[in-house]
């Protein structure tokens, strides 16, 4: 086994890099304040926030965060903190970008304008997960999970790229992709079994670089060992041992992703790949944890 393997082993690799320069659009809300400043604190980051400076230092305040430890630029309206902090990252004033408490689609637009945003022409975004199961052995990638709603051929395409880019970033230099689907059977009828039949043939040919890439495959063919004996498919090169999951769509994803964190105890983070730097998209709702190990992904991404 090669690379990470922990979230906390990704923490760690991340702080010694040395710090990055952090925009935070909208810091308004404690966990991303707690989790920002746990990051300053273990130099992950130096850390500039757009917000309302005295709420701001209001909840440092109720929570014993020194706000001093920040740069605090002062901005009164939760759409203007997205478009000035994506501006800040895109004049080379920030290497990350961080969603505070602003809606997703008020952070997706500003990293999408075609004016200011972060994103080249006919570039395309994606949501990698990066999650350590209990239950698994090793690192899990996903996509996606929250932007691309019914993903075409061309667009799991570049999901693979950037989880092959990802899992690189963490120093699995030869990851293994599965391509979801209902069945480990090619199912003309079925877009994720036709398209993770093409993907494969793609991987085989080269398309994805240091990459296995197999499909379709059923997500417990994916990621069990004793189902790939029982239904004796050891031939796989993926299948029980897969470094990461690319889904049919969103709801998929997505059902997988919340089952993983409120009934598995996974732990998370999660960036957003295809800008020309990497933006932290977590929940609103997401824990201090997972919103500093996600800064902590971006920061082993910054760069590469």
């Amino acid at each position: 086994m090669n690379g990470i393997t922990s979230i906390g082993e990704l923490v760690r690799d991340a702080v010694q890099r040395g710090p990055k320069r952090l925009v935070v659009a909208y810091a308004q809300d404690a966990h991303t304040l707690e989790a920002v400043y746990d990051a300053v604190e273990q130099g992950l980051v130096n850390a500039t926030l757009l917000g309302e400076p005295d709420v701001i230092r209001g909840i440092c305040a109720e929570n014993g965060i020194d706000h001093n430890r920040f740069n605090i630029i002062g901005e009164w309206n939760d759409a203007a903190c997205v478009e000035k902090a994506v501006r800040m990252v895109n004049e080379g004033q920030g290497d990350i970008l961080m969603k505070g408490l602003v809606s997703t689609d008020k952070y997706m637009r500003g990293i999408l304008s075609k004016e200011y945003g972060l994103v080249p022409p006919k570039g395309m975004l994606s949501h990698v997960v990066v999650m350590k199961l209990p239950q698994y052995h090793k690192l899990l990638l996903v996509s996606d999970v929250a932007i691309i709603p019914y993903p075409d051929l061309a667009q799991k395409t570049t999901m693979i790229k950037y989880l092959v880019a990802t899992a690189n970033g963490l120093g699995i230099k030869h990851p293994k992709v599965a391509c979801i689907a209902p069945s480990e059977q090619l199912l003309p009828s079925v877009a994720s079994s036709t398209d993770g039949a093409i993907l494969a043939k793609m991987g085989d040919r080269g398309a994805f670089g240091q990459a296995t890439v197999d499909g379709p495959l059923a997500l417990d063919v994916a990621i069990v060992p004793d189902i790939v004996k029982i239904k004796k498919l050891e031939s796989s090169p993926v299948a029980g041992d897969a470094d990461c999951l690319v889904f049919p769509n969103l709801d998929t994803a997505n059902v997988f992703f919340k089952m993983c964190t409120q009934l598995c105890g996974a732990e998370l983070a999660c960036i957003v790949a295809g800008a020309s730097v990497p933006c932290v998209l977590t929940s609103r709702g997401d824990s201090r944890a997972t919103k500093l190990n996600s800064i902590a992904l971006a920061c082993m991404m910054s760069g590469n």
